[in-house]
């Protein structure tokens, strides 16, 4: 399995002779609207797609949606949506946002809406598991999607977390079936008030403590309002004893994962 790192929460994942892209943000930098009112106050995204994109897209077979309504443009952007809709790529996504993309011309395929009950994906399973994406008021003002569990026949098991905080339901989730690669947001993302709505540093490091597979932190210095950076990741990791198993790819990199012996 290969994992590219594309900006942000977008990275296509390739298993044989499928290349899945998810949560796609692919908008130019500053072509969107800041998410802070005070503070952090540029315009995103706050860098340019990798010049390795282009020719990555032209690979992709199937999109791969966590959540993308209230606004959630960091997961499926404008550009994002022409994109799919002019190829009618197929979008796998929750019952939840099923009606959402239809109304925009997507070629919807949603999954069952049962959470950890395992649903047919590439020859494989994939099963949603429940994601908090904020405490609090915000989070009760917030979309708070979903996470994937994804098991193909002899590729590493990989859990796509989503945007969530480190609840005890995504700590139980980890321990009961220690995936193989995890993908963790780590941007600790927050507004202008409340507290984070992503994991940040001490969160990605306790998943990481949790986990006995490796995790691979996106989420890091493409939008305003996610102040970690990579250094700082990368630093707290050494100190933490888990830099080995958590890797902090750049934007355009791409990460091989062995298949399980």
């Amino acid at each position: 399995m290969k994992i590219q790192q594309i900006r942000n929460a977008t990275i296509i994942l390739e298993f044989g002779p499928y290349r899945v892209l998810v949560d796609p943000m692919l908008a130019g930098k500053g072509a969107l609207p800041p998410l802070r009112l005070f503070g952090a106050t540029q315009r995103n995204p706050l860098v340019e797609l990798p010049a390795s994109t282009a020719s990555a897209l032209e690979t992709v077979t199937h999109c791969l949606i966590t959540h993308c309504q209230k606004g959630h443009f960091d997961h499926l952007d404008r550009a994002a949506k022409h994109w799919l809709r002019e190829r009618q790529i197929p979008v796998i996504c929750t019952p939840r946002d099923a009606g959402y993309l239809a109304r925009r011309g997507l070629n919807v395929q949603p999954l069952a809406n049962d959470h950890e009950q395992p649903g047919a994906f590439l020859g494989g399973s994939i099963r949603s598991v429940k994601c908090t994406h904020g405490r609090g008021l915000v989070g009760k003002l917030m979309e708070h999607g979903v996470g994937y569990l994804i098991e193909l026949p002899g590729e590493p098991s990989v859990y796509l977390t989503g945007d969530t905080v480190l609840t005890p339901t995504v700590c139980d989730f980890v321990l009961r079936h220690q995936p193989q690669v995890s993908v963790v947001p780590a941007g600790g993302a927050r507004f202008d008030i409340g507290d984070d709505i992503i994991m940040g540093m001490e969160e990605t490091l306790e998943f990481t403590r949790l986990s006995r597979g490796t995790v691979m932190a996106n989420h890091l210095e493409a939008i305003s309002h996610c102040p970690t950076t990579r250094e700082a990741l990368r630093a707290a990791a050494e100190r933490a004893g888990v830099a080995e198993r958590l890797l902090i790819p750049d934007d355009g990199q791409a990460l091989v994962f062995s298949s399980p012996q």
